[in-house]
């Protein structure tokens, strides 16, 4: 049996920056542009996997958000209150948003058991501190990154520490028509 892939999938700066913070990556968000083509690749993704782990803080945002968004045209909406939803806390008891499982053990062991059940992918999202634990951890497969044509030259970035970047392969390149342009690595 095939062993499911943990999927870090994250919007980046050219720069290398994923904090949030200031809602850079509304740069591209045009109104005049068509963003078709990103919200396939979206929607692409979505299919390809059924679990989604966060960590508290990127968890708390996502629940105070999504399952309020009754117009979302992106699907996204949809996707995230279906979804498994697991979530690395040691306080939290009701994670009150519907298919979430908290999680309270060892990274390393808690990932190594979702990814030995069978499903599809596993994607992880924002969740900085966690995303940095399963890179120093090995155990990223993939990750995606979808750049945004926006330098920011602070904030937090996905490879804070570079003792524990793997060595990594391109394994496809994609723009779109907003700028943006989606990058997928795999450690080799």
């Amino acid at each position: 049996m095939r062993m499911r892939d943990l999927i870090v999938t994250e919007n980046s700066t050219l720069d290398g920056v994923i904090d949030a913070t200031g809602n850079w990556f509304s740069a591209a968000d045009d109104a005049e542009a068509d963003q078709s083509d990103v919200v396939a690749a979206l929607r692409e993704q979505s299919e390809a996997a059924d679990a989604v782990v966060f960590g508290w803080v990127t968890f708390e945002e996502m629940r105070g958000y999504w399952p309020k968004q009754t117009d979302d045209t992106t699907g996204v909406a949809h996707y995230l209150n279906r979804v498994a939803k697991y979530v690395f806390s040691s306080t939290m008891r009701d994670p009150e948003w519907e298919h979430t499982t908290v999680l309270r053990g060892a990274l390393r062991d808690e990932i190594r058991a979702l990814k030995s059940k069978p499903g599809k992918d596993i994607v992880t999202t924002g969740s900085i501190t966690l995303v940095h634990g399963l890179i120093a951890a090995g155990l990223v497969d993939e990750y995606r990154l979808f750049v945004y044509p926006v330098v920011l030259g602070r904030g937090e970035r996905l490879f804070a520490d570079a003792t524990e970047i793997p060595t990594l392969r391109l394994v496809e390149t994609r723009p779109f028509r907003s700028g943006i342009v989606l990058l997928r690595y795999r450690p080799t």
